[in-house]
């Protein structure tokens, strides 16, 4: 038996062992985070049990046009008769938001790196590019029933995470996965078309007053943008209408790197940082507190703007650096 598959049946037996069942992830949930979280949850409903998803911060707009997403239950806690919690996407407890996990069972299921081991039960690998693909794999492990729905979860959160299947940790794997969901129902040209076709008009007014910020450094290969109280104000928009704007710079020929600042009402900045190819932004996430992949993280800096811009770039211009130097010894 391979190490992962190892790692998947003790999951699995973990799970087989608790009837009142809690499935969680990270604050701000993303598609990987929802589509894998719903999906688990109903796979081992359909074996009998207690399962609801819980978490802190609603869905993103973009998916709550999925099925489930209307069953995630909103709180600070887990109720108390919860015998055990499945922590999906990450890398330590605290960014559950939640509180009442010590009193659980903790089954860990991760592919980011950083993560820190905890849990009862961990399967981290990094290897994978979603959880969404980990969970396929724990749902057919369990012997539970694919659904037309469980597959749309499980696609959606595998396209999010990959970026429709541009990032490197994309594999055959990936594809033969995402292939068999589509046989299970998933619908690859709905789901496109609700991801990145339904914007508001106020998303799209926001995405061109935020493009208006854009700003370059390092010779054209970092990319920022920076979002304030008083933009999202002027547009109408919500916070979750940034959601993909990000990706605009990077479609940049020359950027390797773009970063969006996001100011928050403490003062502080919310920052993603996404790039292209090996350049690894998840390292300079993980240097602020923060966290995700090589190729797409986000960290929380303090203000004012220039303080926060400086703090990100002194992490990453070395880095950049590195990969130019890399690059040119290879040439």
């Amino acid at each position: 038996m391979s190490p992962e598959l190892s790692r998947c049946q003790a999951v699995c037996a973990q799970l087989r062992r608790y009837q009142r069942l809690v499935v969680t992830s990270h604050v701000r949930p993303d598609g990987d985070a929802v589509g894998s979280s719903l999906a688990l949850a109903q796979a081992l409903t359909a074996l009998g049990k207690s399962a609801q998803v819980i978490l802190r911060d609603p869905a993103p707009d973009p998916l709550t046009e999925f099925p489930g997403v209307e069953t995630i239950t909103l709180a600070a806690a887990v109720p108390a008769d919860t015998e055990a919690v499945v922590v999906l996407e990450c890398g330590d407890l605290d960014r559950t938001g939640l509180s009442g996990l010590d009193h659980c069972e903790v089954v860990n299921v991760d592919h980011h790196q950083g993560n820190n081991g905890y849990g009862h039960v961990h399967w981290f690998d990094p290897s994978y590019a979603a959880v969404g693909e980990m969970v396929f794999e724990i749902i057919e492990a369990l012997g539970a029933p694919m659904t037309a729905e469980m597959a749309t979860l499980l696609y959606v959160a595998i396209v999010t995470d990959t970026g429709s299947f541009r990032h490197p940790g994309t594999s055959p794997r990936t594809f033969a996965i995402s292939g068999r969901l589509v046989a299970a129902g998933a619908d690859p040209v709905l789901t496109a078309r609700r991801l990145y076709d339904s914007n508001s008009v106020s998303r799209v007014r926001l995405q061109g007053a935020v493009l208006q910020t854009l700003d370059v450094e390092a010779d054209g290969r970092i990319a920022l943008l920076e979002l304030t109280a008083a933009t999202l104000a002027a547009t109408g928009a919500a916070a979750d209408d940034t959601e993909g704007i990000i990706n605009i710079p990077l479609s940049i020929k020359s950027v390797q790197v773009a970063l969006f600042f996001k100011a928050t009402e403490n003062g502080n900045y919310r920052v993603s940082l996404r790039s292209k190819g090996s350049l690894d932004v998840g390292a300079v996430a993980r240097g602020f507190g923060g966290g995700g992949h090589l190729n797409a993280s986000g960290c929380t800096v303090p203000g004012p703007m220039s303080a926060a811009r400086e703090a990100i770039l002194g992490r990453l211009l070395p880095i950049l650096a590195a990969e130019a130097a890399g690059g040119a010894a290879g040439a």
